[in-house]
């Protein structure tokens, strides 16, 4: 019987013998009328099951999959264009990690996907929420719109901004028969039922009017995104790396998808709003699992990171590599730090979570730099930034006229601003060290990563996957699918009774062409 369930591609016919009840399984054959002999009475037929057939086909049709399975966007370029293209020639959909990044490194990026894979709608790029910074979220959103990026992928959203409206709302047109028609595809990374309402809602009316009066979008353009959803595809985001609120997958999807349903029905929406599932799917298991929840595509990320297209350095990848599904932490956000708000980090091996909380403390308890205890300044400046403060205001604020002149004009007036920043520029690099491989620093990296990186090292343990070096993102994503299908297969069996042993549900990592 496990063997049966490994096969995913044949016909199973589920029988019971008559003579004494018990259950098994035919493999393919045929059906045959034979008066008087022994009958095998039939229970069921299960057709082939591919990888490809798990979530709502519609997903792969629209996006111009093979696979409904898309690999998330890591910020600072970590979800490189190597792995984006990877995953795109094989089927799967990748975005870029556009996040953290200037305009020029991001238009440059661009380029080379549009090199390989065309406009196509097989890939995507990252837009995400920057309060701190809405001039470099609308300079990001201005590029996409300009070099005809079709897919994108919204994330940290708290509220919507002009920059992810417009982006969605360009392009509206109808077609022969009446059907609006996007041109631009956008998704909706969420965790809250708030934050899903104003995706899954047409854009607030003040918005749409303010950005026709600006000439941003046609009168027809802001008509037709007032009788739409925002967006169509929303990645319904658990317990995961990063930006997250830790909630469990088995408690949100569910939640979501109501609440998707109950506002499609409101609204009287035409076309299909698919929810995808992220957070903590690091196995073949929890593959399955979401889409037995109603997934129509499910998004990895901290396996991603572990994978050799990915931009993080040699170094932090061993470390990921090494990770138990307890060696994760909350630590400050370096894009929202004055907010309060955290990220989930890698513990094993870095002291990053614990020097960044230390900043944020003082940042919360003092008016500026020059107030904080002596006593405190010299572990900081010691332990954490390897400089004075002087010294550390100095290269933030080099940064800083480079990037936006504005925030350092706004330091120089406001003591707190320019200690936020200086704090802020520690959680920044952590990053760029952990990607550059800087050695130095190995105590101080910045790896975003959940609960669902320990989990995958698990299941790979003792498999060519289990290698560092042997993790390419497509061999991931395959496993992945293939191990989901095998393990789909066992429970419909188990469903109509057949004892199916545990081995029937233990997919091991292969090498899958």
């Amino acid at each position: 019987m496990a063997a049966a369930c490994a096969d995913v591609r044949a016909t199973h016919h589920l029988l019971r013998d008559e003579r004494d009840g018990r259950l098994g399984v035919a493999r393919d054959g045929e059906w045959v009328d034979r008066p008087g002999a022994d009958t095998w009475p039939v229970l069921a037929s299960l057709p082939p099951l591919y990888p490809e057939w798990l979530g709502d086909r519609s997903f792969a049709e629209v996006h111009g999959l093979r696979f409904p399975y898309v690999a998330g966007a890591m910020a600072n370029g970590i979800a490189t264009v190597a792995l984006v293209s990877e995953l795109a020639r094989h089927g799967f959909l990748g975005f870029f990690g556009a996040a953290g990044l200037s305009p020029g490194r991001v238009e440059k990026a661009i380029d080379q996907l549009q090199g390989d894979l065309g406009t196509a709608s097989c890939w995507g790029s990252n837009l995400i929420h920057s309060p701190a910074e809405p001039a470099l979220e609308d300079a990001i959103a201005d590029l996409y719109l300009r070099r005809g990026v079709r897919c994108v992928e919204a994330s940290a959203y708290m509220s919507l901004t002009p920059a992810v409206v417009r982006y969605a709302a360009i392009g509206l047109s109808r077609d022969a028969s009446g059907r609006i028609q996007r041109r631009n595809r956008l998704f909706a990374k969420i965790s809250r039922e708030e934050v899903a309402r104003r995706f899954l809602e047409p854009p607030p009316a003040e918005l749409l009017v303010a950005l026709r009066e600006r000439g941003q979008l046609s009168a027809v353009e802001a008509e037709l995104a007032a009788q739409l959803p925002l967006a169509e595809d929303v990645t319904v985001e658990a317990d995961s790396g990063g930006h997250t609120d830790n909630r469990p997958l088995t408690a949100l999807l569910p939640t979501i998808a109501s609440l998707r349903d109950q506002m499609a029905a409101a609204r009287g929406y035409a076309r299909p709003i698919r929810i995808g599932a992220a957070g903590g799917l690091g196995t073949p298991t929890a593959i399955a699992a979401a889409f037995a929840l109603g997934a129509a595509y499910v998004q990895t990320g901290s396996i991603n990171q572990a994978c050799v297209e990915s931009g993080l350095g040699e170094r932090g990848r061993a470390m990921l590599a090494q990770a138990e599904m307890a060696d994760v932490i909350m630590a400050p956000a370096a894009d929202m730090f004055e907010m309060g708000v955290d990220v989930q980090v890698l513990r094993r091996g870095s002291l990053f979570a614990v020097r960044a909380r230390k900043l944020y403390e003082l940042y919360r308890a003092w008016s500026s730099l020059e107030a904080i205890p002596a006593s405190e300044r010299e572990k900081v400046e010691r332990d954490i930034l390897h400089s004075s403060f002087e010294q550390a205001w100095e290269s933030t604020r080099a940064f800083w006229m480079g990037r936006d002149p504005a925030q350092v004009e706004r330091a120089e007036r406001d003591a707190k601003h320019r200690m936020a920043l200086v704090f802020r520029s520690y959680l920044g690099l952590s990053s760029r060290w952990a990607i550059d491989g800087v050695d130095e620093r190995a105590a101080d990296f910045q790896i975003w990563c959940g609960p669902a990186m320990g989990a995958f090292n698990t299941w790979t343990r003792g498999s060519f996957l289990e290698a560092a070096a042997n993790r390419s993102v497509v061999q991931v994503a395959r496993n992945l699918m293939e191990g989901a299908a095998v393990i789909t297969r066992a429970q419909q069996m188990r469903s109509f009774g057949l004892a199916i042993p545990a081995s029937g549900f233990d997919f091991r990592p292969r090498l899958l062409a």
